[in-house]
């Protein structure tokens, strides 16, 4: 058994994105390798309207995955599909666009709080080309785990081994054997999780702070087979992403991600030519 250890510490920046919605952000070319299989992760979380109000309205996407999980609030899914939901506090959307997708995400509400979180996952060559889909999980249907420090552990996706029980949800990923837990520690809990020694192990701090890492950093994690996070005395939540690195060329272009320029400047002739959703 090796625990792993804290790699590197990556703040995550302010931005905006959509129309005007201001988040905090962390992707970027230079951590593809760090992050890989995940490509970003960017948080919302504001009380005034003024600063999410815009949304997502429609863009295209191709190549990768995104996943949605609200806190609180509301937003309101529309793609070219005829897919069309509210996602709540506690809800998940998978959308996974494939060759190709057209799609919105607008609040539902115009003030009060909206947090939550947008992940994109890449997908690999040979699935980068497969059908657009789109799955929504309420609160209900996701387990949540309760820890013997007061804690808890809500799987969004994947599965978690705790003691000699496995526990999984009912969101599965391909070949990234992606996981995606949401933690919360009391103050000065401790928690240990067996993973996989090959995958890529990220955990994003949003509230509270851990003993290694405050709120609005990203911890990547050295090999090992256990993870290790102790709580502050301010308890802390967190995400938990872990998954198996694919090693292939990223080639980005805004919302389409491919592995060569040329499947870049084919996706966007594509979208212009009203072709991308085939």
């Amino acid at each position: 058994m090796s625990y792993r250890t804290l790699k590197q510490v990556i703040n995550a920046q302010p931005t905006s994105d959509g129309d005007g919605v201001k988040i905090n952000r962390i992707a970027g070319g230079k951590l593809a390798r760090q992050l890989d299989p995940f490509l970003l992760i960017d948080e919302i979380r504001s009380e005034d309207g003024a600063d999410y109000i815009g949304g997502f309205p429609p863009h295209p996407h191709r190549g990768f995955e995104t996943i949605t999980y609200m806190l609180e609030g509301a937003m309101r899914h529309r793609d070219h599909m005829g897919n069309e939901g509210v996602i709540e506090g506690g809800d998940v959307q998978w959308m996974t666009a494939g060759r190709g997708v057209i799609h919105s995400e607008m609040p539902e509400q115009t003030d009060g709080l909206l947090p939550g979180f947008q992940v994109w996952l890449n997908l690999a060559a040979t699935e980068k080309m497969q059908s657009a889909r789109y799955q929504e999980y309420r609160d209900e249907q996701l387990p949540v785990l309760l820890l013997t420090g007061g804690g808890q552990l809500k799987l969004i996706a994947g599965s978690a081994q705790l003691g000699s029980e496995q526990h999984s949800s009912p969101i599965t990923s391909g070949i990234t054997q992606a996981n995606y837990f949401d933690l919360q520690l009391t103050a000065g809990e401790q928690f240990e999780l067996p993973v996989d020694a090959a995958q890529t192990v990220l955990v994003l701090v949003y509230q509270g702070a851990t003993s290694e890492l405050s709120s609005q950093q990203l911890g990547v994690y050295a090999q090992g087979d256990v993870l290790s996070i102790s709580a502050s005395n301010q308890g802390a939540r967190a995400l938990l992403l872990t998954g198996t690195p694919l090693a292939e060329p990223i080639k980005q272009y805004g919302p389409f991600v491919m592995n060569t320029s040329e499947q870049i400047e084919q996706a966007i002739r594509d979208y212009n030519n009203g072709q991308l959703v085939g």
